[in-house]
């Protein structure tokens, strides 16, 4: 098979086109004939030896594929050879074929195509996972603030959170940006270049019940300062760098929760909110709900170029890459 391949652990630059041997399927995993693999800003962490998961040397990155079931494992009952499945994996997804656990394999809707079901299973998964949590529970007729909201999750946040019946504001850094996030349902959008956060929250809303916050940092600290009573805060990234430092006294005067949201750790340590997530995704995209956005797609040689654009903060949605014709 072709695949990218990672020898150094030197990000971008240490990305090479080679071909390679994919194993046969273990007990409960399957063997996928990758169609299309979606680009993730983790992916840009592990080929640096900076991500959770650090698969030994060489290995092939790509956190989440989407593709047709070639062969299956022992003690499968899940799936079947021939099947249109999406899902995570915790590297392997740059190649034109990939192990996956048979757990994480998502039935691909008949309407979607190769490329959103690319597009559908991190972000998408992510953004629902964490605002459905036991911890946030987003209700219809709140008020939803997503930082963030022109990337691959938080695009996916503002596409949910309409469709969870919630009214939403976006923040991002850009008017292009923000037009988009408009045209995906918001009803409120900020620009983050432009003043505070905080005051245009107030202007705009007047207080938040929800924050979706990947970037963390200043933005959370401005988040904070401007959650309604009983609001809940969730983190799923710091893109900014900065891990933010609370101030308790918030938490008390407001009785405000915060919230962390790993999706590929609590998705491992419990496969049944994993199909939870998924049965509910599913229901919302085949009721006409959702619509993944797909900024742009590469050829499996140019993954690096795809990285690089995430790295650039150029996408607005998600980058794919198709691994094949």
């Amino acid at each position: 098979m072709q695949a990218i391949r990672v020898h150094e652990l030197n990000g971008i630059g240490s990305l090479r086109l080679e071909q390679a041997d994919c194993p046969a399927p273990a007990a409960g995993e399957i063997r996928v004939a990758v169609h299309a693999a979606g680009c993730n800003f983790a992916d840009t962490l592990q080929i640096q030896g900076l991500y959770q998961t650090k698969p030994p040397l060489p290995f092939i990155p790509g956190l989440e594929a989407a593709g047709e079931v070639i062969e299956i494992g022992p003690g499968v009952s899940t799936c079947t050879v021939g099947d249109r499945v999406m899902g995570w994996v915790p590297w392997g997804g740059y190649a034109t074929e990939v192990i996956m656990s048979a757990w994480a394999a998502i039935a691909v809707p008949e309407a979607m195509t190769w490329e959103e079901a690319a597009s559908f299973s991190i972000c998408y998964g992510t953004a629902y996972g964490a605002l459905s949590q036991k911890r946030v529970r987003l209700q219809a007729g709140e008020t939803l603030l997503v930082h963030g909201a022109a990337g691959g999750v938080g695009l996916a946040a503002v596409d949910i959170g309409k469709a969870m019946g919630a009214r939403v504001v976006a923040c991002a850094g850009s008017t292009d940006k923000l037009a988009v996030c408009t045209q995906y349902g918001a009803d409120h959008v900020i620009n983050y270049r432009q003043g505070s956060i905080r005051d245009a929250v107030k202007a705009a809303v007047g207080g938040v019940d929800v924050v979706l916050d990947p970037v963390g940092g200043e933005v959370f600290d401005q988040s904070l300062r401007c959650t309604n009573r009983d609001g809940r805060l969730v983190i799923i990234g710091f893109a900014a760098g900065t891990i933010q430092q609370i101030p308790a006294n918030y938490l008390l005067l407001k009785n405000i929760s915060v919230a962390g949201y790993g999706f590929s750790i609590y998705s491992r340590a419990d496969h049944a909110h994993y199909a939870r997530v998924f049965a509910d995704l599913t229901r919302m995209y085949q009721a006409g709900k959702l619509s993944p956005k797909i900024h742009q797609i590469f050829a499996l040689a140019d993954t690096a170029a795809a990285l690089t654009s995430l790295l650039d903060r150029r996408a607005i949605g998600k980058v794919v890459v198709r691994t094949r014709d």
